[in-house]
């Protein structure tokens, strides 16, 4: 397998081209992707769009992953551009979220759990010629739909209430849409919103002025709540 350039560079992973069709994301970490594979694939068997797997072995690294090429924006671009309105966009992240919430857990016992994303926001959307696609599921777990409701506006507000950020007023306006959508769904209760936050503090990629931002940030989603 002829790895190829660069595409892109997240917080703990690598994206290189492998052809036209594929790409390799690899953690810097050797991370072991394997439950990241088994649950996409339990969601593409559900119907849920997330980009086609590749083959994976005992031979394969356990920090890589051959994942679909995927052609189009990320819905973050597109509202930066100016293509994609706050409230479409609210739309479409809450009927993701909703969508994924209707697939029953893979392993859990309990009938009211879900297949979690936590990290479901508008740069891990690709908006392809087939839809919409999510991407990067390396946070997911197992839990109740409220605690990715949670997350997910845990994420927006953080950029909302960030005066460093570009995207702080288009965060504000997507955020400020998204929440009735989710107030519809069940709502954000007070303790997955401080679960929420509490995981977002512990996560080792979060610089010190993000986790300074993340009491502002939940306390703005409360008071959007009430």
């Amino acid at each position: 397998m002829r790895i190829g350039e660069l595409l892109g560079a997240g917080r703990s992973a690598d994206v290189y081209a492998l052809d036209e069709k594929w790409v390799l994301r690899r953690y810097r970490d050797g991370k072991d992707a394997t439950h990241e594979w088994m649950v996409m694939s339990y969601l593409g068997a559900h119907g849920f769009p997330v980009p086609r797997l590749g083959p994976r072995n005992a031979k394969t690294p356990p920090g890589d992953l051959m994942l679909q090429r995927l052609t189009g924006p990320t819905m973050l671009d597109s509202m930066l551009a100016g293509e994609l309105p706050a409230a479409e966009a609210a739309a479409m992240l809450a009927g993701l979220l909703a969508e994924l919430h209707t697939v029953p857990a893979r392993l859990s016992p309990d009938p009211e759990d879900r297949i979690l994303h936590l990290d479901l926001h508008p740069d891990n959307v690709m908006l392809t010629d087939r839809g919409p696609v999510v991407i990067d599921w390396s946070n997911t777990e197992e839990g109740v739909p409220a605690a990715d409701r949670a997350m997910s506006s845990l994420i927006l507000a953080q950029v909302a209430v960030d005066p460093r950020s570009p995207a702080s007023a288009d965060a504000r306006s997507l955020l400020d849409a998204l929440l009735p959508h989710l107030s519809a769904s069940g709502g954000i209760p007070d303790r997955q919103l401080a679960e929420a936050a509490s995981r977002r503090a512990a996560n080792p990629t979060m610089s010190p002025h993000e986790v300074a931002l993340i009491g502002e940030a939940a306390s703005l989603i409360a008071e959007l709540t009430a």
